[in-house]
């Protein structure tokens, strides 16, 4: 097998042309502040294709003779970063602000789910609360979700975020491994989906988690994803983005949510601010 060189970076008709297919295929915007990324995610592949460069893999690409290299070239530059209980407290504090409002049998779902640490999390925070939760978990890589179903993670991967007590309490030991109990999977869906093209899923949610989705998305799209949002929410519904990101002059479907810090509420129908800032009513 040949080994990728030192030259093996991507020449820049090849950062073109594979920032277009991540564009097409997801909606996410590979900028000149990312290329870097390409070399990282795609050397593996490279690899283990046999191949000396990064251009060569993209030239097997175009050449249409292997069906799936642009599903493994766009799960490949996906940003996967994930870890349970991703920022400390948030996803304790959001089962609290969401049970909060009184509603019985609850649907989340989980945007761009990654390898499933984000939807599980979820689980075991309302499990522990003796909540009914079913959580829908959809990402656009086959990969990942392959990945989130099978609910298995290295010891490296259980140990970020997730303390001892709710390991032993939820995972169980495979070899060097750790698979989340069958009573916690059964409680989460897992479906491919791609926020930038598809409707959202069928019913509607109480809450949705769209965290670090729309910082690589163009404004015109982040507003079309957060219609969609808003669309598949029940009245009152909790959305909680990523820590960098916003709906400010994006969508005047939610407003920040008075009592609950850091998170978006579903606006009433009866008030509808343009991102502009104009101010109609209806009905």
């Amino acid at each position: 097998m040949t080994q990728p060189s030192e030259q093996a970076s991507a020449s820049p008709p090849s950062i073109d042309a594979l920032a277009a297919l991540l564009a097409e295929r997801t909606g996410q915007q590979l900028s000149s502040a990312r290329t870097w990324r390409i070399d990282v995610a795609l050397k593996p592949l490279v690899a283990e294709c046999g191949l000396a460069t990064i251009d060569q893999l993209v030239q097997r690409w175009r050449a249409g003779k292997d069906a799936a290299m642009g599903d493994r070239i766009v799960d490949a530059l996906l940003n996967q970063e994930t870890s349970f209980f991703r920022d400390p407290g948030i996803i304790d504090t959001f089962a609290e602000a969401v049970l909060a409002r009184g509603t019985g049998s609850l649907r989340l779902w989980s945007a761009g789910c990654a390898f499933g640490q984000e939807p599980l999390s979820l689980a075991m925070a309302f499990a522990e609360r003796g909540a009914a939760a079913e959580v829908i978990a959809s990402d656009v890589s086959p990969g990942a979700l392959a990945r989130a179903r099978a609910g298995r993670y290295s010891q490296f991967e259980i140990q970020r975020g997730l303390p001892v007590t709710r390991m032993l309490r939820w995972f169980e030991q495979a070899g060097s491994d750790w698979v989340a109990v069958p009573a916690l999977r059964a409680q989460i869906s897992y479906r491919r989906h791609n926020l930038a093209t598809d409707p959202p899923p069928a019913g509607r949610f109480d809450a949705i988690l769209c965290r670090n989705v729309l910082f690589y998305l163009t404004p015109l799209l982040r507003t079309q994803v957060l219609s969609r949002l808003a669309d598949a929410m029940r009245p009152g519904g909790l959305l909680m983005l990523g820590a960098g990101e916003t709906v400010i002059g994006l969508s005047n479907r939610f407003v920040p949510s008075a009592r609950f810090r850091g998170f978006y509420e579903l606006a009433p129908a009866r008030a509808c601010q343009s991102p502009l800032g104009s101010v109609t009513a209806s009905g």
